[in-house]
């Protein structure tokens, strides 16, 4: 397996990627390659002030770097020669083009924007999808949900909602073994007549889905109680709920810690395992990234505060994603909702 790696996109880059690249080590099969993408010096100052000289770690040079405050459209396109650009490049069917065979998935801690940007452009969508979107996994107690969009489409369509709740039921099925994952669109309210247009016109959509099991409408508060295994969200909502989830984690397990230790140094000692266990559920850092789901080919997009650990997770989460044959089950459900609403009589979606 052939796993690209932007290594100057993150706002720890380019030590903080390396260092992921070396932990990874330990969880690669022999003949398996990490083709480290950006400034061809840095790369190797890095490998050979750690004494890394192996054929596991194969350097694609391309000079330059898209920051994160740049206009993503604009940077992709005015910056070929970006590691972002190669790094999409690499994931597509035209590797070749980039001097590089194609890579079996691929993985950035940069731009978000950017990535989903490049991804699009370079590596193409899917048969039947309209537009990428993200797909997180969120842990809760009553099991984990998926949650779609989180960044990649701030401005979709109903279209796009609707196929996000397709693309998350595949999702739920293939990673978290649901049978008959339960679909729902987050909103305001429960009520039908709550919400914007968009959340009604994409409510109406999911509701009449061939074959999907959809339960309506999910507020913030039950999210974390299993009324959902899917929840459908534009990006600039769904990204919003993610960061505000891990800020709270964050802060509710700190703020705990110290009021038990003030009280109670002895009973902090005895909490202190289960403590580390519970946050290391919720730990960002211990998931890696979330991937851009609709494109023709395997995208990781890590978080930009990424560390280490995250890109050691963020590989092994694009081995997982490879070995599932996710992309496949995406196309072949995306298919069977089309023939069936053709059978109907359904107009098609305006993609």
């Amino acid at each position: 397996m052939r796993i690209g790696i932007d290594v100057m996109g993150g706002d720890h880059a380019p030590d903080a990627i390396l260092k992921g690249c070396m932990l990874a080590r330990e969880i690669l099969e022999p003949d398996d390659q990490l083709v480290l993408i950006g400034q061809e010096p840095v790369i190797k100052e890095y490998l050979a002030d750690y004494g890394v000289n192996e054929p596991r770690f194969v350097i694609h040079h391309c000079p330059d770097v898209i920051e994160m405050h740049e206009h993503a459209v604009e940077a992709v396109r005015g910056k070929p020669e970006s590691s972002i650009v190669h790094m999409a490049k690499l994931g597509s069917a035209k590797a070749a083009a980039v001097g590089g065979e194609r890579c079996d998935a691929v993985l950035s801690a940069g731009s978000t924007g950017a990535c989903v940007s490049a991804a699009t452009m370079y590596m193409r969508r899917l048969e039947h999808v309209h537009r990428p979107g993200i797909a997180v996994t969120i842990p809760t107690f009553c099991g984990p949900f998926v949650l779609m969009d989180a960044g990649g489409n701030p401005e979709p369509r109903d279209t796009h909602l609707q196929q996000y709740g397709i693309i998350g039921e595949v999702v739920a099925k293939k990673l978290l073994g649901r049978e008959d994952p339960r679909v729902a669109v987050l909103n305001i309210g429960t009520e039908e007549g709550k919400g914007t247009d968009l959340i009604g016109q994409t409510y109406n959509r999911l509701k009449n889905t061939p074959g999907i099991n959809f339960v309506g409408y999910i507020e913030g508060r039950e999210l974390f109680e299993g009324g959902a295994d899917v929840v459908v969200s534009d990006g600039m909502l769904g990204n919003t709920v993610l960061k505000t989830v891990e800020g709270l984690a964050k802060s509710l397990f700190s703020g705990l810690a110290r009021e038990i230790m003030l009280r109670d140094p002895n009973l902090m000692l005895a909490l202190e395992p289960v403590f580390k266990d519970i946050f290391k559920k919720n730990d960002y850092h211990e998931h890696g990234g979330a991937p851009l789901l609709g494109v023709n080919g395997i995208c990781m997009i890590a978080h930009g505060s990424s560390s280490d650990r995250s890109i050691r997770a963020a590989i092994k989460q694009c081995q997982l994603y490879v070995k599932t044959g996710l992309n496949q089950a995406i196309v072949e459900r995306l298919t069977e909702v089309e023939q069936m609403n053709a059978q109907m009589g359904n107009p098609a979606p305006v993609a």
